[in-house]
């Protein structure tokens, strides 16, 4: 069944929350969290989103950036919101913005920000179509057109000798 043939469902349906507290088991010796950390937990916020959409298991394809603005310390709180931009055939573009909060003065602030491709599997793991996502918001629709010019530049990159995939 193609993608086009399938109901198109709101962005709101694969909205995403994860939060963490961090741990001195995940700092390094100057007591920040790992971003390897931050990274794990981006993957499954956004797994979440895609996830939630396909309705089926999903598999992280790519990460297209990850941007780290300030350092995270033990004892905060990490809180990450995840939606679906866009899907193009099996593969979905997943947005995922994380915040940090001190507890102890409530103030947040954000930290990161990350685009990742989920693919969604069938029962054989072979990738299978998605329906579209439905953008409702001037911000969903923006996201959805935005996430058009990123695959457009990953396949590009795909393509071009020497890049990395």
């Amino acid at each position: 069944m193609s993608s086009s043939a399938l109901q198109a469902r709101p962005v709101r349906e694969s909205r995403s929350e994860y939060t963490d507290v961090t741990l001195p088991i995940d700092a390094n010796t100057a007591g920040n969290v790992l971003g390897g950390h931050i990274m794990h937990l981006i993957d499954l916020c956004g797994g979440i989103a895609a996830h939630r959409h396909a309705r089926r298991p999903v598999v992280t394809a790519s990460v297209d950036q990850v941007s780290f603005l300030s350092p995270v310390r033990v004892g905060q709180l990490l809180m990450l919101k995840s939606s679906v931009n866009r899907v193009f055939h099996s593969s979905m573009e997943v947005g995922v913005k994380v915040w940090v909060e001190d507890v102890n003065t409530g103030n947040v602030r954000h930290t990161s920000s990350a685009y990742l491709t989920f693919v969604a599997l069938d029962e054989t793991g072979t990738p299978v179509a998605v329906q579209p996502v439905l953008p409702e918001s001037g911000e969903e629709k923006r996201r959805y057109e935005e996430a058009g010019g990123r695959r457009e530049l990953r396949l590009l990159a795909r393509r071009k000798p020497g890049s990395l995939p």
